[in-house]
């Protein structure tokens, strides 16, 4: 089994993507996010990447494209994200964005199913 690390756009450019679905929030550094919209929050959350402590004050709702298909999410912005796999990582693709998308992961083929992002249709109760 393998990471899947994905070159995707976000705001217009391509960046590397890791799909984690140990990663709760989606995170994006800061310098791509320069074309999105920022909101702040009332109440601060901390959370921990990579052993790095990160405090949740604000988050940019970002417009992407996986394999060319259109999505939207929000992100939290971070100024590094390290390395994996020999990918300097631009973005960390969480759960939360992948349920909302119902984007499954195969580690065993390294791909991506992507069928609710061509559907584009969602039942909520």
């Amino acid at each position: 089994m393998g990471r899947i690390i994905k070159s995707i756009e976000i705001e217009g450019q391509p960046v590397a993507a890791l799909f984690d679905t140990g990663a709760v929030y989606t995170y994006v550094r800061s310098r791509f996010l320069e074309k999105a919209t920022r909101r702040g929050i009332a109440k601060p959350v901390r959370t921990v990447l990579g052993g790095q402590t990160i405090e949740i004050d604000e988050l940019y709702f970002i417009d992407g494209k996986i394999e060319g298909l259109d999505f939207f999410t929000d992100a939290v912005p971070v100024t590094e994200l390290g390395a994996a796999d020999g990918y300097d990582l631009d973005a960390i693709i969480g759960a939360l964005t992948m349920e909302q998308w119902q984007i499954r992961l195969d580690p065993k083929s390294g791909t991506l199913d992507l069928e609710g992002l061509r559907r584009r249709e969602f039942i909520e109760f």
